[in-house]
C-alpha cells in the first residue's frame, strides 16, 4: 500500500514538474517572439490599409505606425499608476485617413493636468502619423474596480467598452500605445509601456521535481524500515521458539 501511494505521488510531481518544463519553453518562445516584434520595423496596423484582421496571438505588442486624426472630444481618462507617479492615460480615437478608428493612448498625464484646457499645445490637430505597439484590450476594470462609463470612471483599457460609450462602431478591437515621441508641451507623455511577463516556470518545475524526490526517499525510508522490522520480529520469535527435549533412555 506505502509503495503504491507512493508511486502515485512521485508520478503525479513528476508529471507537474514536466509541465512546468513544457510551459518554460513556451514562455521563453514567446518573450522572445514579443521581443521580435517590438523591434521590428513599424509596419501598417492589422485591419487597416490592407492588413490581415487584429489576431491577438499574432499581433500583440506588435510595433504599428497609424496616419489620421484624434478626435480630442472623445478622448477617454483612464486611472493610472506609472514610474512617474499616480494620474491617468489619455486614450483618443484616432480616425484613419484610410478609413476605420483606432483607440490611440497617448500617454500619461499626472492628475493635476486631466483636463484638456490644462495642456492645449498637446492637442494636435489635423492629419498626425502615430507609432507605437498593438496591445490588447482591457475588460472589465481594475483591481477590485469595475469601469463605469456613465459615471466616466475608467480603471482599465477596455476597447469595447469605450468605443460604445464613445459611439465609435468602426473601432478595431485593440488599443496602440504611442511611443515616446514628444508631445508639445510635453503632454501627455508616451513610451511608457511595460513589456514584463512573469515567468516563474523553472521554480515550479524545480519544486515539483523536488517534491517527488522527496516522496521517493520517503517511501525508501518507510519501506526499509517495515523491513527492517519485520526482521528483527521473525528473530524476536525465532529466538523465542524453545528448542524440542529429548526423551530417550541412555544405555
Amino acid at each position: 500500500m506505502v509503495a503504491a501511494c507512493g508511486a502515485l505521488l512521485m508520478l503525479g510531481f513528476v508529471s507537474l514538474g514536466v509541465w512546468q518544463v513544457e510551459r518554460l519553453y513556451w514562455k521563453l518562445d514567446l518573450i522572445e517572439r514579443v521581443d521580435a516584434r517590438i523591434h521590428a520595423a513599424p509596419s501598417a496596423a492589422p485591419g487597416t490599409e490592407g492588413q490581415a484582421p487584429f489576431d491577438e496571438t499574432r499581433d500583440e505588442y506588435r510595433h504599428v505606425t497609424l496616419r489620421g486624426a484624434f478626435r480630442h472630444g472623445q478622448e477617454t481618462l483612464v486611472q493610472a499608476v506609472t514610474e512617474q507617479g499616480p494620474g491617468f492615460w489619455v486614450v483618443t480615437p484616432l480616425s484613419l485617413a484610410s478609413g476605420g478608428t483606432v483607440l490611440v493612448n497617448r500617454g500619461f498625464v499626472p492628475g493635476d493636468r486631466r483636463s484638456p484646457d490644462s495642456r492645449t499645445e498637446g492637442q494636435l490637430d489635423g492629419t498626425v502619423d502615430v507609432t507605437g505597439l498593438v496591445r490588447l484590450s482591457e475588460p472589465g476594470g481594475g483591481f477590485l474596480r469595475n469601469n463605469d462609463p456613465a459615471a466616466e470612471r475608467w480603471f482599465s483599457r477596455d476597447v469595447a467598452a469605450i468605443a460604445s460609450a464613445r459611439a465609435l462602431p468602426d473601432a478595431q478591437p485593440y488599443f496602440v500605445d504611442a511611443d515616446a515621441t514628444p508631445n508639445p508641451g510635453g503632454l501627455p507623455v508616451g513610451g511608457l509601456t511595460v513589456v514584463t511577463f512573469r515567468n516563474s516556470h523553472l521554480v515550479y518545475a524545480l519544486t515539483w521535481f523536488g517534491l517527488a524526490a522527496i516522496v521517493a526517499g520517503a517511501t525508501a525510508y518507510v519501506l526499509q524500515d517495515d523491513a527492517r522490522r519485520r526482521r528483527s520480529a521473525t528473530g524476536r520469535q525465532t529466538a523465542a521458539t524453545p528448542l524440542p527435549s529429548s526423551n530417550g533412555s541412555h544405555p
